[in-house]
């Protein structure tokens, strides 16, 4: 027989799991025009589903699963879905959070918005050219900005400056 309080514990985690798409919130580009835009079909074909899942859903991988996470030579991290270019190498650092960050954009290369999903304010931060969904920036990182871009990995690629970086 099945103990009461396993039943209720069940189905609290059932209802919180159900919830928690509420509470993520929609992505709200629809109303945004960009650059580079596509439809559903031609982002699904183009990205992998983890990349479809972050840049197009504001989704977020797991902490330490990207391999851009130890990427320590000197290029360009871009963006997964238009290649646009985001961040130099050289603002790169190691936050200890699980997530490649970086203490600066390039000009004109992000935008951002407010995002109140989860009950909190945060920023979020997305590619210029196309919209999509890169991470949030918060306000303790290093100097000289004192601001922390922490970044999904996978909503990016990377290009090293020369063939001999690789």
């Amino acid at each position: 027989m099945i103990d009461r309080r396993i039943l209720l514990a069940s189905a609290a985690s059932l209802a919180a799991l159900f919830s928690f798409n509420w509470l993520r919130g929609t992505p709200a580009r629809a109303a945004e025009k960009f650059e580079v835009e596509k439809t559903d079909a031609e982002w699904r074909k183009q990205l992998t589903p983890q990349q479809y899942e972050i840049l197009r859903q504001e989704g977020t991988e797991r902490p330490g699963s990207s391999p851009l996470l130890k990427e320590h030579r000197k290029g360009i991290f871009a963006c997964a879905g238009c290649d646009n270019p985001l961040f130099a190498s050289e603002t790169k650092y190691e936050s200890g959070t699980g997530w490649p960050s970086f203490w600066k954009p390039l000009d004109n290369a992000v935008g951002e918005r407010k995002d109140r999903t989860l009950g909190m304010v945060r920023t979020e931060i997305h590619c210029r050219r196309c919209g999509g969904h890169l991470g949030h920036v918060f306000d303790d990182g290093p100097k000289p900005t004192g601001l922390r871009y922490c970044m999904d990995g996978f909503a990016m690629v990377f290009k090293p400056t020369s063939p001999s970086a690789s």
